[in-house]
């Protein structure tokens, strides 16, 4: 087994799902861009919008701190939905990625909330935006 420092270690990326990826940053949903327009966008730290890792697309991606962050539709409820995100999980964590999600409601109706959660995940020395 070859083992990686950080420095060598790069996420698996699908170039097929660039084109998709784009559409959904040009096409937020309400929540998405609420919480990228007046919380991620001036996160201490880099965050990416719609980034493709292995064969997903994360709503929200901060490398620095290997956090994944989705929003939740109603599509989530499902028991087909459920049982993708948790083998999305399951996945993305074997990357050592830590997954944390909110739903469109936690955005739109405790918006703050939702921010001081994020914010707990800011180390006390913040790493900067380019993740150093």
């Amino acid at each position: 087994m070859t083992k990686f420092t950080n420095s060598q270690f790069h996420l698996p990326y699908n170039p097929k799902l660039v084109s998709i990826a784009k559409q959904m940053r040009q096409n937020p949903t309400p929540a998405e861009k609420k919480l990228w327009q007046d919380c991620l966008r001036k996160f201490p730290l880099r965050i990416l919008r719609q980034r493709p890792i292995d064969n997903f697309i994360v709503d929200f991606y901060c490398a620095s701190l290997k956090l994944v962050i989705g929003i939740d539709g109603e599509s989530h409820f499902t028991q087909q939905g459920q049982d993708y995100d948790e083998e999305r999980t399951r996945i993305l964590e074997g990357y050592g990625i830590t997954v944390v999600r909110f739903t469109n409601v936690d955005v739109l109706q405790n918006f703050e909330g939702v921010c001081r959660q994020l914010e707990r995940w800011i180390p006390p020395t913040p790493l900067g935006k380019g993740g150093f």
